[in-house]
């Protein structure tokens, strides 16, 4: 099993955009029978931590692929989202991949 965890920095004012993008994104991943979440982080660490969190569970990483390219609709929908979200980002995510033990 795995987890992908997405960590976006935004402006605050550019915040509740993206909740609603990531939200959207949380919908998509749970309308195909994966767990996922939005994280608001409370605390941010040294280095100016990240904003919002996207979290998934895969059960293989051929998933991810499949979700980043399909993830929220059609191939161009996917496209058109990730587009409008970039907008709002201040830098490109940071994406993690851990594996459960």
């Amino acid at each position: 099993m795995y987890l992908a965890r997405f960590s976006y920095d935004v402006r605050p004012v550019d915040r509740q955009r993206a909740i609603e993008f990531i939200r959207r994104e949380v919908e998509a991943a749970r309308g195909k029978g994966l767990n996922s979440r939005l994280l608001v982080p409370l605390t941010r660490g040294h280095g100016n931590g990240a904003a919002l969190q996207f979290e998934v569970e895969l059960t293989g990483l051929d998933q991810l692929d499949q979700f980043r390219n399909r993830g929220v609709g059609s191939p161009e929908e996917t496209g058109d989202w990730m587009h409008a979200f970039s907008e709002v980002l201040t830098s490109p995510p940071c994406v993690e991949i851990l594996r459960f033990d």
